[in-house]
């Protein structure tokens, strides 16, 4: 049974929320780096410390938030219950999270990941989750599902941001004769979003902002994009203008991590870090 978020949906919850902060969407990366960085120890107590001076930072701040589920998942199950409890803070907090665990398989198993990131009866039940597309798109029609169901999104690794990617992202499907593998892929999931699911704006899609304008045009996409590569990684707000023109209002979510959790652990500065990006990145989507 659908429960409450379904009579709107992510992409409409996203948007709304957008609306309200602007543009960004907080990564929380608890790397042995940046714990010591802030004077944390590298264990489960360092990052639920690190995690819930996040929320308190990025509440009313940012719409979104994005805890990186691998450095939860190296302290085993004390590490998972740490991230249960930060999703529960931030979405308590008004903040919405996306499950950055960029899962993807086939059958069964699938199922079982979707409904650890967005059956409402799972502690770890996010907003949104991201997942890998390269088992092809059908292959995560059960997270597509679910999330429908329960008015959540997927959010597809369609064009990362790290260089190692281009060489596969880029080549061509149909023996060199079609279109590339991430224009494939965005026009599958645009198809999606027109009727292949009962909930439009469910499946959206990772766009790196480092990266130049591919063939297909991304304000036709239907979903929610998440562009990382903001700060850290290079891109600006001019990439990001660049790059999104023509996508519509609250469509787009920049997404930064280091170069925002760089400023931490003061709470004042790390809270002056989001801001300074989010109001960047809402003065380049316009």
């Amino acid at each position: 049974m659908a429960d409450a978020l379904v009579s709107e949906g992510f992409s409409a919850r996203m948007m709304a929320a957008i609306g309200r902060t602007g543009p960004l969407c907080a990564g929380i990366d608890p790397s042995a780096s940046l714990l010591d960085a802030w004077g944390l120890s590298d264990d489960v107590a360092g990052i639920r410390e690190f995690g819930a001076r996040c929320v308190d930072a990025f509440a009313g701040v940012v719409p979104v938030v994005k805890p990186q589920v691998a450095f939860f998942e190296r302290f085993g199950s004390a590490g998972i219950a740490a991230l249960e409890t930060l999703i529960k803070d931030a979405r308590d907090a008004g903040l919405l999270v996306i499950a950055d665990a960029k899962r993807g398989d086939i059958g069964s198993t699938m199922e079982a990941y979707a409904s650890t990131w967005l059956d409402p009866r799972s502690p770890l039940v996010a907003d949104a989750v991201t997942a890998m597309p390269y088992l092809g798109i059908g292959s995560l029609q059960p997270m597509f599902d679910l999330a429908a169901a329960h008015g959540r999104g997927v959010i597809v690794v369609v064009r990362s941001s790290n260089p190692e990617g281009r060489a596969l992202q880029e080549a061509l499907t149909e023996s060199g004769g079609g279109p590339s593998v991430q224009d494939m892929l965005l026009a599958q999931i645009a198809e999606l979003n027109a009727g292949g699911l009962p909930l439009p704006g469910t499946a959206g899609a990772v766009v790196g902002a480092t990266l130049v304008p591919s063939a297909f045009p991304l304000g036709s996409l239907g979903g929610p994009i998440l562009a990382p590569g903001v700060g850290a990684q290079g891109a600006t707000a001019s990439d990001v203008a660049h790059l999104f023109r023509g996508c519509g209002p609250g469509s787009v979510l920049a997404s930064a991590s280091r170069s925002v959790l760089a400023a931490g652990p003061d709470l004042t500065s790390l809270r002056a870090a989001a801001l300074a990006s989010r109001d960047q990145m809402a003065l380049a989507l316009g």
